[in-house]
């Protein structure tokens, strides 16, 4: 699993809180500020910082559940306990104002619907294509039949257009009906 390079954090989350309680506190900041020179153990930052174990022990705690140090190394005490090395974990911040919610994410619920519509398209074509076979001679009859009534009210330009595709005209209706959901739903994100 790749690491990434960033914390993103939204400001409608409670992470952003913890974040800024963590940069706050003027220990964090200390341990930070030493741990861009080296790694270092919880016992090596007491001594250095001149800090309480316990209160460096707090902090640490804080800061890797914030993502800004890390814990990857360890070795054994005399005493046989992991004593874990931190370090920075060199990475950026990124703060967003709001929602992280994107295209990507609209898309994706709008793509069951999409296979809906496209399935449901070609059940029309396919029940479309067997009724016409199946009643071909007692259809045959029928439309020519129509065709002599639509011919003798209708003009010609009416006619042409009377053999259009139902499913073309259902897949044109659903593509406009998701586009118009996109449009909507952008429009109130903007807000």
């Amino acid at each position: 699993m790749p690491k990434e390079s960033f914390v993103l954090v939204s400001l409608k989350e409670d992470k952003a809180r913890k974040l800024a309680k963590v940069l706050h506190n003027d220990s964090c900041r200390k341990i930070l500020d030493y741990l861009t020179a080296k790694e270092a153990t919880e016992t090596d930052l007491a001594k250095r910082l001149s800090l309480p174990i316990s209160t460096v022990h707090y902090n640490l705690k804080h800061l890797l559940d914030a993502g800004l140090i890390t814990a990857e190394e360890f070795h054994y005490s005399p005493k046989g306990r992991e004593v874990n090395h931190y370090k920075l974990a060199n990475k950026y911040i990124i703060i967003a104002p709001k929602s992280t919610f994107g295209i990507k994410e609209r898309l994706k619920g709008v793509l069951p619907v999409a296979l809906l519509v496209g399935a449901s398209a070609f059940a029309i074509q396919f029940f479309r294509r067997s009724t016409a076979t199946f009643g071909a001679a007692k259809t045959a009859v029928m439309e020519e039949s129509a065709r002599d009534i639509v011919s003798a009210a209708a003009p010609s330009s009416l006619q042409a257009g009377s053999q259009a595709n139902p499913v073309w005209w259902f897949l044109a209706g659903a593509l406009l009906t998701i586009i118009l959901f996109l449009i909507v739903d952008w429009i109130k994100s903007r807000r």
